[in-house]
């Protein structure tokens, strides 16, 4: 499938892909998105210092490049395991730039490393945060009440309505811990009814840029 870089709205860079009319990320701004659903909303609700979290859709390393930054300055420990079956290329991770995107040079290494990195194995990348990438298709999550924390940014269901289902999600339901949270920017109310039909308790809130909501869904 043919992909090819964008310039978003904040400046910052994503990957549209031109068959599905598809991006990674909000063209209103891929790093504003990242911030205001995953991190605001997402880890900066979690109140234990050690916190696992599973990103579904791992992609370009954004949601795991700001995540590492908010382990350092919160004094987090994070595992972090991201799920990919279509992995970027190193071309496009040198291109979009994240690291200094956000103004945060001394991580660019790492940024390139989380890429780098073995598939499959764990690698510490800092002494706050080790990742496991997972290159393998989503409907082949199997873990049992292993995370804190689920970062769901799969393509949306417009493009891929197999992911946005009760069958999906009750493999989150069952990955998460008790009172385990799951993020994602979708508010469409089909996805709503998804999670509550799999027993996840679900909110809507205001929506980053460009979206007026989104969802978080908690289990009891």
């Amino acid at each position: 499938m043919k992909r090819r870089i964008v310039t978003t709205s904040d400046g910052s860079k994503t990957i549209n892909l031109e068959d599905w009319n598809e991006h990674y990320h909000s063209t209103h701004g891929a790093v504003n998105e990242a911030c205001h659903v995953f991190i605001d909303h997402g880890l900066a609700v979690c109140q234990q210092r050690e916190i696992r979290i599973l990103e579904v859709g791992f992609g370009t390393g954004l949601n795991a490049l700001i995540t590492l930054h908010e382990a350092q300055k919160n004094n987090l420990v994070i595992q972090y395991t991201g799920v990919e079956a279509y992995p970027v290329s190193m071309e496009e991770v040198v291109e979009l730039n994240y690291a200094r995107e956000l103004g945060l040079e001394r991580l660019e290494q790492a940024y390139r490393e989380m890429h780098l990195g073995n598939w499959d194995h764990p690698f510490r990348l800092t002494p706050e945060f080790t990742l496991t990438k997972q290159k393998k298709d989503f409907s082949q999550i199997s873990d049992e009440q292993a995370y804190d924390l689920i970062y769901f940014d799969a393509f949306g269901p417009r493009v891929q309505p197999e992911l946005w289902t009760e069958s999906m999600f009750t493999k989150m339901f069952n990955a998460l811990k008790s009172k385990g949270v799951l993020v994602t920017y979708s508010a469409k109310g089909s996805v709503r009814r998804a999670m509550q039909a799999v027993g996840f308790t679900v909110e809507r809130l205001p929506g980053p840029p460009g979206k007026r909501e989104m969802l978080r869904a908690f289990k009891p």
